[in-house]
């Protein structure tokens, strides 16, 4: 695995995450974070503990554990907000840290039927908003 950058959002908690994110918790081998952008409710992101470049540089044993962080979160945000499908997307063309977005999509709801997009900045909460979707997620899990 290569080691912590410098730049990494997510290793030196620079302050574009907490524009861009809140965090929720943390899970067995990686932290969970809430998207401010809530075009799909529930839009969270799963974070790997370790910085990384690339998923098959884990090994067995923390593959098989980042992807049961990843699952429980699946069924945590199914529970809570019963979408309709949810879709999994793990991109790092510059952001080389292992995540995996996690976004939940409803029929009728805004993007569904297509890939969802990244930073659609239509859709934000109150900070009560927040918090009350944030304790929706963490009873769920």
């Amino acid at each position: 695995m290569a080691s912590p950058s410098s730049e990494c959002l997510y290793c030196q908690h620079l302050p574009a995450l907490d524009e861009l994110m809140i965090k929720i918790c943390d899970l067995g081998v990686s932290q969970l974070f809430l998207f401010k952008e809530q075009s799909c409710m529930g839009r969270c992101n799963v974070v790997y503990n370790k910085h990384g470049v690339e998923f098959h540089e884990l090994d067995e044993t923390q593959r098989n554990a980042f992807m049961a962080d990843v699952a429980r979160v699946g069924k945590a945000l199914d529970k809570a907000f019963r979408p309709d499908k949810i879709n999994y997307g793990a991109y790092a063309d510059t952001l080389t840290h292992l995540h995996m977005h996690i976004v939940p999509k409803y029929k009728n709801g805004y993007g569904f039927g297509g890939t969802f997009e990244m930073n659609p900045k239509k859709t934000y909460l109150t900070p009560d908003g927040y918090e009350s979707m944030i304790a929706r997620i963490k009873a769920a899990l």
